[in-house]
């Protein structure tokens, strides 16, 4: 494993076991964190799809054969002047 998938496993250990104690320590209701963490769920999530999505895609350009949506070759006319 590298530095930064362990990083990254570290954090979402972490991150739960800070938010619990953030609960006991300030007295929330519990209900609200629960609300609130729903509502933050969704925007995250997509940031962390759409990091991993560009990752993914400008990391693979060593496959140039492979076969994909985007196989087709486009000629582009230019004008000259």
């Amino acid at each position: 494993m590298n530095k930064k998938h362990i990083l990254i496993m570290i954090l979402c250990c972490l991150i739960p076991i800070i938010g619990l104690v953030a609960v006991n320590v300030f007295k929330l209701p519990l209900n609200s964190v629960v609300y609130a963490a729903l509502i933050l769920l969704c925007p995250i999530s997509m940031f962390f799809m759409m990091r991993s999505m560009f990752n993914d895609h400008n990391s693979d350009s060593s496959k140039v054969n492979s076969p994909s949506c985007h196989s087709e070759k486009i000629d582009v006319v230019t004008k000259e002047k």
